[in-house]
């Protein structure tokens, strides 16, 4: 008797599950998308890429639940404009394709900051938080003091997010700084805000939101600007026309990092994969690689030889500089262990083959690295978080962003095997985030947790 039962419950499970297929529509692992999400048909993806499965698809489940802190939203996977959750189970086909190119180019628009309301206004520190302008100045020293910001300003709507890259200073002084869904530009020589790059939703997509900047780095010639967002969406930006150069399909998550290798771009996600992009391309990814962990910071050389990408799980990866192929047996050179997220990490400008790893709350140990032999050369405790680091090549000396209990931007030297603080600067009531130094290094910029940014002179 149960046999039967549960044989008609069989049935009667089956034919739900029909007849809301036939309702919902056809199954997009097994069948083209419907009309409406359906991808340019004249943007033809490498069917190499196809067969390899380098479109950045999600692991298994137990791997997605890995990250449960860092995939908050539906936004953070995601494949022309459908949206993947956590834990669900996806079968790659060749009938999937990156979102078309004009449809992301429509959702950026450039705003001059003559556009914007009180930017250059002195407000104080006693205004309303939620009415200050990005970049409205809060406090000013005129004579700068050892250890007291030059400078204080307003960044609200900054992203309180250990593994994001909202701050870069380009190679003109230019400063982008990532609030929410909008990137404002700020000159550091004139202390003006010139303009900001915002999303907007696309044509009648009212129910569609912007997702927010989750990286950006400028091009080392500073003409363009790249910007990774939580939707896996990479949009190249000339900053000198103020229009955008190519929209890049890459990831299905979260991009966590980028960096330039001359006119090549690597990126890196969530879900581990490193994606090398030629925006001269007509199809743009030349190159891929695999990581068992999440990404939370990636770097080429001042050589161009190595790159070296951090991962969640406290392992930093150098690979060597052929990025061509797409085949996922490649395997980093050398491996590296620390016991929290390699975030904080930056190659040494004047020392080849050598890089520097901050530690997080588990660890709180700054590291100088030989990534020839893989070991540790020095390192020093720091009783803090470090959430940012920079070399500042100029003045031969290394530049740390930090938490509890200081919130402070100290400054180290290193005359190896030394490395000793020099300078500690306070005055962030939060975790300081992100770090950028202008060309010659007499300045440092700082973003932190406070939604404040700060300018210190060296």
């Amino acid at each position: 008797m149960e046999e039967g039962q549960n044989d008609v419950s069989y049935k009667r499970f089956r034919r739900r599950m029909t007849q809301r297929s036939s309702r919902e529509g056809p199954s997009a692992a097994s069948t083209p998308l419907a009309t409406g999400r359906q991808c340019e048909p004249s943007f033809d993806f490498d069917p190499v890429c196809q067969r390899l499965q380098l479109d950045d698809s999600p692991p298994r489940n137990h791997e997605l639940s890995s990250y449960p802190h860092e995939i908050p939203s539906g936004e953070d996977v995601f494949r022309c404009g459908a949206v993947m959750r956590p834990n669900t189970p996806r079968i790659i086909t060749a009938m999937e394709r990156p979102a078309p190119e004009n449809a992301l180019e429509q959702g950026w628009v450039w705003r001059a900051a003559v556009q914007e309301h009180g930017h250059g206004q002195e407000t104080g520190s006693g205004g309303s938080r939620h009415d200050l302008q990005p970049f409205a100045v809060l406090d000013k020293a005129y004579v700068g003091v050892q250890g007291k910001s030059v400078m204080k300003l307003a960044a609200p709507a900054l992203l309180n997010d250990y593994y994001t890259n909202l701050l870069d200073c380009s190679c003109n002084g230019l400063i982008a700084l990532a609030l929410g869904s909008s990137v404002y530009l700020w000159d550091s020589e004139t202390c003006i805000l010139v303009g900001s790059l915002k999303q907007s939703p696309q044509p009648g997509s009212q129910h569609c939101h912007t997702p927010s900047i989750s990286s950006l780095c400028w091009s080392r010639d500073g003409r363009a600007l790249c910007i990774g967002t939580r939707r896996g969406e990479i949009q190249l930006w000339d900053v000198e026309h103020k229009q955008t150069i190519r929209s890049l399909p890459s990831h299905l998550s979260v991009v966590r990092a980028l960096s330039w290798k001359q006119q090549l771009l690597s990126s890196g996600s969530v879900l581990g994969r490193i994606h090398h992009l030629d925006p001269r391309a007509p199809v743009p990814l030349v190159g891929a690689a695999v990581q068992q962990e999440g990404i939370c910071s990636l770097q080429w050389s001042p050589g161009d030889d190595q790159l070296a990408s951090g991962s969640t799980e406290g392992h930093l990866y150098i690979w060597d500089g052929d990025i061509a192929g797409f085949t996922r047996s490649r395997q980093p050179i050398s491996t590296m262990n620390q016991p929290s997220a390699v975030k904080a990490m930056a190659w040494c400008p004047w020392q080849s083959k050598t890089i520097a790893t901050g530690g997080g709350w588990e660890d709180c140990e700054l590291r100088i690295w030989d990534t020839d032999s893989a070991t540790c050369v020095t390192s020093a405790n720091t009783n803090s978080q470090i959430c940012s680091l920079r070399w500042a090549e100029k003045k031969r000396c290394l530049v740390t962003g930090q938490g509890l209990p200081q919130h402070s931007v100290t400054c180290w030297t290193w005359d190896c095997p030394s490395l000793s603080p020099i300078h500690q600067l306070t005055g962030h009531s939060h975790r300081v985030l992100h770090l950028a130094l202008n060309p010659d290094c007499t300045q440092i910029f700082s973003a932190g947790a406070d939604q404040c940014f700060h300018i210190w002179d060296m």
